[in-house]
């Protein structure tokens, strides 16, 4: 049974060079990089702040590393902007509060226009070209048409409508890694508190080993630990909720993710209570409000970066990001902890990695490009290329790409990826 709506016409509230859809890191990092190379850029959120993960989602830290300007420039202001003593420290823990107004006062500073509250819905197309896009807001719907558009959305929103190509999850089974809902404890005694920064590290007790008593007392899907320091004292952040089987492109799939996650909880804070040294009196005193998908959509560009691309450490001549570092992150398809196929105290490829131009390029439409854990690359890369620090570098390079393209007058295929690294040196000597 289907609805047909009555045609009608969308007006066309913008004309810019670059709209980047999406304001997660990699989405924030377009937008800056586009509008600091000089184009006119337009950047849509469809929540009240940017960040993604990073704020929204209240993400406890920076995972993985990458040789980015930009990530560097991030974690410097957050040192400045950081209170109490970690003051003028450049760690990698996240405070999501600062941050939200770091991003927008960085935007600000370049120029770029930010339109929070809205959703890009549609890709506007002229053939095998994407012109634009059609967002949806408060004031309805109206189109933005951009010489290049840059989809950071995450699952890839636009460049599905507009018919590039993707495979959803894992290439066999179509299986994707599990959903969390992060959350923030309070009442921690931080000087005896246990913190566990990975699946694979152990604490024993008396009452026994904290993975395996997770694993025996947490109601399933959930049943590991992972414990992370704050920037406020007494403060720790749980990523300790899961969710397997979700599709994080279908509204139905997010909201039983979101009840599953939510019910896990309480049991969680008093798991923590009898088992975990210094967690004895804590409780919860936040919650994220953009639950954590971590993967959905594979696009198909021009190049699909491979896991051994990455652990080999292979060098491309057309790369656009350089010294990526991060291990095979493949939380469990199937229940708690890492995933059979995920590698992390044993990765032993010590050197980073290049990214490619073509991964960034959908391989048969113009006018767009994939942007953060939406390029082009395999189930198991994308466990490594997902990471915050790496999204930021792909969104610099996408961001850069933009803004050349339209300023040169090329397809972003024809592009020179010598280009986009020059337009990034430049950016970041500005």
């Amino acid at each position: 049974m289907y609805i047909i709506e009555p045609e009608r016409k969308i007006e066309v509230s913008d004309k810019v060079d670059v709209v980047v859809t999406g304001g997660g890191p990699s989405g924030f990092a377009a937008a800056y990089t586009a509008a600091k190379c000089g184009a006119k850029c337009i950047l849509t959120e469809q929540l009240g702040n940017i960040g993604g993960i990073s704020t929204s989602g209240l993400m406890s830290h920076w995972t993985g590393t990458c040789d980015s300007a930009l990530y560097r420039e991030i974690l410097r202001r957050s040192a400045e902007a950081r209170e109490g003593a970690e003051h003028g420290k450049i760690i990698n823990t996240i405070n999501p509060e600062e941050l939200k107004t770091i991003y927008l006062e960085m935007l600000s500073e370049v120029g770029c226009e930010v339109r929070l509250y809205t959703s890009a819905r549609a890709a506007v197309k002229d053939g095998r070209r994407v012109s634009g896009v059609i967002t949806e807001g408060k004031e309805g719907r109206r189109a933005i048409l951009a010489g290049c558009v840059v989809d950071a959305s995450g699952d890839g929103d636009i460049a599905a409508d507009a018919g590039v190509p993707f495979c959803l999850g894992r290439e066999e089974d179509g299986k994707m890694q599990p959903a969390t809902i992060m959350f923030k404890v309070g009442g921690v005694d931080t000087d005896r508190a246990v913190y566990l920064g990975s699946f694979e590290s152990k604490y024993k007790t008396p009452k026994g080993e904290l993975q395996e008593l997770a694993r025996e007392k947490l109601p399933f899907p959930a049943g590991h630990v992972l414990l992370y320091r704050s920037t406020l004292p007494g403060i720790v952040t749980c990523n300790m909720t899961n969710c397997t089987d979700v599709d994080g492109t279908d509204s139905r799939s997010l909201t039983r993710a979101t009840g599953v996650c939510r019910s896990q909880m309480k049991k969680i804070v008093e798991f923590l209570r009898e088992y975990v040294p210094g967690y004895e009196h804590c409780f919860i005193i936040s919650s994220a409000s953009l639950i954590g998908v971590r993967e959905t959509r594979h696009f198909k560009g021009l190049y699909t970066l491979t896991g051994d691309d990455i652990y080999s450490a292979k060098v491309f001549d057309d790369w656009v990001v350089k010294g990526a570092y991060f291990n095979f992150d493949v939380h469990n398809l199937t229940g708690a902890g890492l995933d059979k196929t995920g590698v992390q105290a044993k990765f032993g490829q010590k050197q980073g990695y290049t990214i490619p131009y073509r991964c960034l390029v959908p391989e048969n439409m113009d006018g767009i490009l994939l942007c953060g854990r939406n390029i082009s690359g395999t189930h198991m890369a994308h466990s490594n290329f997902r990471a915050m620090p790496i999204c930021v570098a792909i969104g610099e390079a996408a961001g850069a790409a933009a803004a050349e393209s339209v300023r040169l007058g090329v397809t972003q295929r024809e592009l020179d990826p010598a280009v986009v690294r020059a337009a990034l040196i430049h950016a970041s000597e500005t």
